[in-house]
């Protein structure tokens, strides 16, 4: 059993963390989290040996820097919200969404103006604060983060796009949390960009919960490119009720080291999730992803794909769980994960899990893991395109199938743009 990694537990660290003029709720929930730290076990990601990353290796006291980058400033513009690190660089709606009863805002402004509201989610629903080791680590120590509140019957057509960069121009802490609550037939999109400014080594711990009522639908999408140097932990859940809907579409294409934890609980009879994942391995890169969607409530649907490629000497592990918990009749799971490989030195695994506890339902799932097909590539290379250029094309079609669900066109030119960087620069190191 490889060696948990363990957190200095300072208390300067967890005072350091905390929001100016916190409640005493907070407080008191990042203390219950504090103490049980040791206690609870790291997550399991299969096949992932991850427990010797610094991924808590965190600091008291770190240093901030409060100017914001010029690069920040102008790649804000497309977005209703931006972060570095702790400070906050834009926080602006429109003033029809404002009228609507709309609220977005940094972590620490939502505690502060909307308690009794954050209070209510988070950490209560979608995710609890003693799972696991780091999910109490964030919950202790969390020090920045967004709030998004859309009321009851409320209607989105344009995305809410968030900006969040992790700050590594100097050691700090980049300990993330977004919480995103949809009212009773709400609908709306949301588009999380994460990335990095700097280059000093920092872990980053970056956790969303998304509480949707009865009957809200919530489109979520995620375009993650945090930096080479940055071992990060990316848990994103979901907890939906009567007939709610979220459709997840997340890329990762982070440089760095990556264990990311997907789930959705489909408690409420009726309700959907549709989750897909895209992720590219470079290099020695190693990333698991776990992803799961439980069905407690009957006749709900939860379906997942994910699609990977290896290229270098890197590491890739899908492992996808439908359960189906006893009295969810008439639900549905299903799920699909591909390992696409472009190198004969990585190491890719795609593993479907069903657990099933209920005979009135519908189940499956595929995966496979294998290199390129061949009559592709033979039919574009008998168009006059060199083998590199053709194993490019085949590998973004492969992963195309999530471009579209993307909802803002720059970001989808930013995951293009990344995909063929990723591709071309995996080639040259073969």
């Amino acid at each position: 059993m490889p060696k948990a990694a363990v957190l200095k537990k300072d208390p300067a660290l967890l005072e350091s963390s905390k929001f100016a003029s916190e409640p005493q709720w907070l407080t008191d929930l990042r203390q219950r989290a504090w103490s049980k730290i040791d206690d609870l076990e790291m997550p399991i990601f299969a096949k992932i040996n991850y427990h010797s990353w610094p991924l808590l290796n965190l600091t008291a006291d770190p240093g901030i820097n409060m100017s914001i980058p010029q690069t920040v400033v102008n790649e804000s513009a497309a977005y209703q919200f931006a972060s570095v690190g702790q400070i906050v660089a834009k926080a602006k709606l429109s003033e029809k969404l404002i009228k609507q009863g709309v609220i977005l805002c940094d972590l620490a402004t939502a505690i502060k103006e909307h308690g009794d509201l954050v209070k209510q989610f988070l950490f209560s629903k979608a995710i609890h604060f003693d799972e696991d080791r780091l999910t109490a680590a964030n919950a202790a120590l969390v020090n920045g983060g967004a709030f998004l509140y859309v009321p009851d019957d409320v209607e989105i057509d344009e995305p809410i796009n968030l900006l969040q960069f992790q700050d590594s121009r100097q050691t700090t802490n980049f300990v993330n949390h977004t919480l995103i609550v949809a009212g009773e037939n709400s609908r709306f999109k949301v588009l999380q960009r994460l990335a990095t400014v700097g280059e000093t080594e920092n872990p980053a711990h970056v956790m969303v919960e998304i509480v949707a009522a009865a009957g809200s639908y919530v489109k979520f999408s995620a375009l993650d490119s945090l930096a080479a140097q940055t071992h990060s932990y990316i848990n994103r859940r979901g907890y939906l009720d009567r007939d709610a809907r979220i459709d997840w579409t997340v890329g990762l294409f982070n440089d760095g080291n990556t264990v990311a934890d997907f789930d959705s609980d489909l408690v409420g009879v009726g309700s959907h999730t549709e989750m897909q994942t895209v992720a590219i391995s470079t290099d020695r890169q190693t990333q698991g992803i776990d992803t799961q969607v439980t069905n407690y409530g009957a006749h709900s649907e939860g379906n997942i794909l994910q699609r990977g490629i290896l290229l270098g000497a890197s590491a890739l592990v899908f492992n996808g769980i439908g359960k189906i918990i006893k009295g969810a009749h008439g639900s549905k799971a299903q799920q699909e994960n591909r390992v696409l490989m472009l190198s004969p030195k990585a190491r890719g695994d795609a593993d479907p899990i069903l657990l099933i506890d209920e005979n009135d339902v519908i189940a499956g799932h595929a995966a496979s893991v294998g290199r390129i097909n061949q009559d592709q590539l033979y039919y574009l290379m008998s168009r006059g395109l060199t083998k590199e250029v053709a194993q490019r094309l085949v590998a973004r079609g492969f992963l195309g199938v999530v471009l579209s669900d993307i909802p803002m066109a720059e970001v989808r030119e930013q995951m293009i743009a990344m995909i063929e960087r990723k591709l071309v620069n995996g080639q040259r190191t073969e």
